[in-house]
């Protein structure tokens, strides 16, 4: 009932805000908008008919430059949790019912390369937020560009240099828990070429017992356009990161003493005892090509390669992976007119392949024992994508997508100690699938714009859930399938001081796949028969008081230093989202759950904040958070409490004489020192549902650049 009273205004909001605003006037002091590059059409997002948030470099500098949790969590609708330290979870529009750990069903790029694996896993882990300029998310399936999946596509992108200036840039930051980070930089930039290369250190001794995180991050990033018709632009990452995993605690042992590691019971050592912890090297290298044979066609071709070594010690056993992968994504692009109006195709395709060899042994205080079983896994997939994009009169923009795609696994075991394992080589394939997407936008005015939208995806079982840790093979689990209904108003008002995106959405996903562990702690993944995931979303940005001032040359042209015009003032903003997920018939176990809460998803989620700055560059950022409580298993029996919790940076940010740069700020988290839990494990055998997250906390840092 509630969801149909949120959608009513929703629809009704467009007709109102005609009525009150005056077009003339807002087109003269309009100021730029922010290009979505999700679809591949580079279109403002008010011209999007699609539910889309963006994450800029500001949003991502006025939190702690520790962790990402709290700059992509501003996006209603989407939520990262960091289970142990940097261990991340990401969920879009959905529940974590299948995210033990790690991101599933939401597929990840980095800088136009596929980051996430061709087995369905994303190691978001690797990267620094330092190293980070924008994040942009597309909510729900998106099949239709960019392949297999039901819960989003995440774009990450790192910061990009200033045209005519070279700079170097060097930062340090200490806080509590023994924080300890250290950043460098070097960028340079001009009409014909740009490279960026960034250092990025970071330690932790960990709020909690066994949580110490030491990670390394170099990125190197460039683009040369030797012509007016070709771009090419190459991309290397490596981290190095190696951390503790303190595991999960019963309820009482939450109450009684968060910061503990997962203590030792009769049957199962604990997380200190057994040395928990997760260790990773990556490299990932890849780059584009883009040739514009004229203003109306243009290709687009993408390669790339990755290889990682892992070792992650859990208090029941020892794996030692070894992957190596590579792909590649090409689409062209064509604009023409038919019946006089605007029409933007695009086509492509888009594949991986991938090999893993993977052993896991017993652990004996995080050092392998006796090998269980070796196996080698070969991953392919890909998809074809077509995308047509038409202007129809009165403002109209016709938008009709789809995709076909194909996935391929191949595991063999070429030993097996245990008594229950054995030698075997299986092929699983799954059937394929088109993924289709229709839209339907309408400018109501120059500013604002509302749309509706219809589409499809499926999102099958990555190799962690075929084949969990304990060695088994899931071979009766299937792929999800799920149907989108969207509709959305976006836009600005008064003089662009206010701005708006709101929108309501109705998913119906198939054979949902869920998890729960087993008396050893591992994770196993099962069907379920339908969830319905319903919601409306907001997100409002407003100045209160604003002020245009122009800062001192940095930027420069032929005719010479150009003056940078920045805006000081007083903004509010906030974004909400409502869940009311639900699961349809399912029983497991001898139990009913249909119509229980889905385990996981809190049905209220809120973020709000003040950013106010002023001439001589003080500025201070406050941002108030709030998570209703949520079940934590199927039988929606235990619930974790919901919470708020404050934080806010500041400082002083300023150019200096000499071509100088400086930025001094101070930080609090949690300055009410809630207890909390951000990254609950689901379905917990032995109750261990809770992952404590940090208690109050404090920050202090400078950032140094000099520019010429």
């Amino acid at each position: 009932m509630l969801f149909r009273y949120a959608v009513l205004p929703l629809l009704l909001l467009p007709l109102m805000l005609r009525a009150q605003t005056p077009p003339d006037t807002l087109r003269t002091v309009r100021l730029p908008e922010a290009t979505v590059t999700g679809y591949g059409q580079q279109l403002p997002l008010r011209r999007t008919a699609a539910a889309v948030g963006v994450v800029d470099a500001a949003t991502i500098t006025r939190f702690s430059p520790a962790n990402l949790t709290q700059a992509v969590n501003t996006l209603p609708g989407v939520r990262l949790e960091e289970r142990a330290t940097a261990s991340y979870r990401l969920s879009v529009r959905g529940s974590t019912l299948r995210s033990p750990f790690g991101v599933r069903n939401v597929k990840v790029y980095y800088n136009g390369l596929p980051f996430t694996e061709a087995s369905g896993s994303t190691p978001l882990n690797l990267l620094d937020v330092a190293t980070l300029g924008r994040i942009e998310v597309i909510k729900g399936p998106a099949g239709s560009v960019y392949g297999a999946g039901t819960g989003g596509v995440a774009l990450f992108s790192t910061r990009q240099p200033t045209p005519g200036v070279t700079r170097a840039e060097v930062g340090l930051t200490v806080g509590s828990f023994g924080l300890r980070r250290a950043t460098v930089a070097l960028e340079t930039a001009d009409s014909v070429q740009s490279l960026r290369a960034q250092y990025a250190r970071q330690t932790l001794d960990g709020y909690r017992q066994h949580s110490a995180l030491r990670r390394d991050v170099l990125t190197l990033d460039g683009t040369w356009r030797p012509d007016a018709q070709q771009t090419v632009s190459a991309h290397l990452l490596y981290s190095d990161i190696d951390y503790q995993l303190p595991g999960s605690l019963t309820r009482a042992q939450f109450e009684a003493n968060p910061r503990l590691a997962r203590p030792a019971t009769t049957t199962a050592p604990g997380a200190v005892e057994q040395n928990a912890f997760y260790a990773s090297r990556t490299a990932l290298l890849g780059g584009t090509y883009e040739y514009r044979f004229s203003e109306q066609l243009t290709l687009t071709t993408t390669l790339y390669g990755s290889g990682s070594a892992v070792r992650t010690a859990s208090v029941a056993d020892y794996e030692r992976n070894t992957q190596v992968g590579g792909g590649g994504r090409t689409a062209l692009g064509y604009r023409t007119r038919l019946a006089g109006r605007v029409l933007r195709l695009a086509a492509g395709a888009e594949a991986q392949a991938s090999f893993e060899s993977s052993r896991n042994y017993r652990n004996r205080g995080g050092q392998p024992d006796t090998l269980r079983y070796d196996d080698e896994i070969q991953t392919s997939t890909g998809f074809l994508f077509a995308q047509a994009d038409w202007e129809l009169p009165a403002g109209f923009l016709l938008t009709a997508a789809a995709s076909y795609n194909r996935l391929r696994y191949r595991l063999g075991r070429l030993s097996g100690r245990a008594r229950t394992q054995e030698e075997y080589q299986l092929t699983r394939s799954f059937r394929p699938e088109v993924s289709p997407r229709l839209a339907l936008l309408k400018e109501v005015t120059p500013l604002v714009s509302v749309y509706a939208s219809v589409s499809s995806g499926f999102s099958p079982p990555t190799e962690e859930e075929i084949r969990p840790s304990d060695g088994s093979l899931n071979q009766a689990l299937q792929a999800e399938r799920g149907t989108s209904y969207e509709v959305g108003t976006r836009g600005q008002l008064f003089q662009n001081r206010l701005s708006f995106d709101v929108a309501a959405y109705d998913f119906q996903l198939r054979q949902t796949i869920v998890t729960r562990s087993n008396a050893q702690g591992v994770q196993l993944f099962y069907n379920t028969g339908r969830t319905r995931q319903r919601g409306v979303e907001a997100a409002l940005s407003g100045w209160l008081w604003r002020q245009a001032t122009i800062a001192s040359a940095s930027v420069q042209n032929a005719s010479g230093p150009l003056p940078m015009i920045s805006t000081t003032g007083l903004r509010a903003w906030a974004s909400y989202a409502y869940n009311h997920y639900r699961f349809g018939q399912y029983a497991a176990g001898g139990n009913d759950f249909s119509g229980n809460r889905l385990t996981g998803a809190a049905p209220h989620t809120l973020t709000a904040g003040l950013d106010f700055s002023e001439r001589m560059g003080f500025y201070l950022s406050p941002t108030l958070s709030h998570q209703a409580r949520l079940p934590l298993n199927d039988a929606n029996t235990t619930y974790a409490a919901g919470y708020w919790t404050f934080g806010a940076r500041g400082g002083w940010r300023r150019p200096l004489p000499g071509h100088l740069e400086a930025d001094v700020y101070a930080g609090i988290d949690n300055a009410t020192n809630r207890r909390y839990s951000l990254g609950n494990d689901l379905n917990a055998f032995g109750n261990r549902y809770f992952q404590p997250a940090p208690g109050r906390s404090y920050y202090t840092g400078a950032q140094l650049g000099w520019r010429w």
